[in-house]
């Protein structure tokens, strides 16, 4: 019987023609720094969120094959884009509620300087206006904030009105904006609201 010692390996000798029958030796790959060294963890933070924001994971199909032959450029513009987690929870750029509020007082006083009251042409006017002020907003390219957009007008018969918003409120980055163009027979207002969405 042989004894054998604990945790040690017996080697076997080798001859001369053994040894050039070794598998060659790899070179050791370069260690990975810790993210706990000061220096290094700068590095890795960059590598993990470099172009996260943009990568596409998936697309997922809009409702079910029986819209199939409608076309597909409709089916395109249906499909929701999956994006990676870019683990920010502050924007790019903060919105600007002074520079969004002039730009939306521009598109008020230009598309009603001449219109007179009527509900049945305010129905579709205030469609058309939130659909525009809200390519106006999104002109200014601030990333990963949804937009909220209420345009109304009120008839002035001598009446006070108030008008109330309420959502769960992010003070530090959501914000919103409101415009008022006045005419003889109604007043036009408008609410934009900035979301931001982490």
């Amino acid at each position: 019987m042989e004894k054998r010692g604990r945790g040690v390996k017996s080697s076997p000798i080798q001859t001369p023609n053994q040894t050039s029958q070794q598998a060659p030796v790899t070179p050791r790959k370069e260690r990975r720094p810790s993210m706990f060294e000061k220096e290094a963890y700068a590095q890795i933070l960059r590598e993990r969120l470099r172009e996260s924001i943009h990568d596409v994971q998936y697309v997922e199909p809009p409702f079910d094959d029986s819209i199939a032959d409608i076309g597909k450029e409709w089916k395109s513009a249906l499909a929701k884009l999956k994006f990676a987690n870019s683990y920010r929870m502050e924007p790019l750029k903060k919105f600007q509620a002074h520079s969004v509020e002039t730009k939306i007082q521009q598109i008020l006083t230009e598309s009603l300087k001449d219109v007179k009251y009527d509900d049945k042409v305010f129905s579709h006017l205030s469609l058309e206006l939130a659909d525009r002020i809200l390519l106006a907003v999104k002109e200014f390219g601030y990333h990963r904030y949804k937009f909220i957009i209420k345009v109304l007008f009120i008839q002035k018969t001598g009446q006070a009105i108030n008008i109330a918003s309420r959502w769960i409120w992010d003070i530090a980055w959501d914000s919103w904006v409101a415009a008022k163009h006045e005419a003889e027979s109604y007043i036009a207002l408008v609410l934009v609201f900035a979301l931001y969405y982490e």
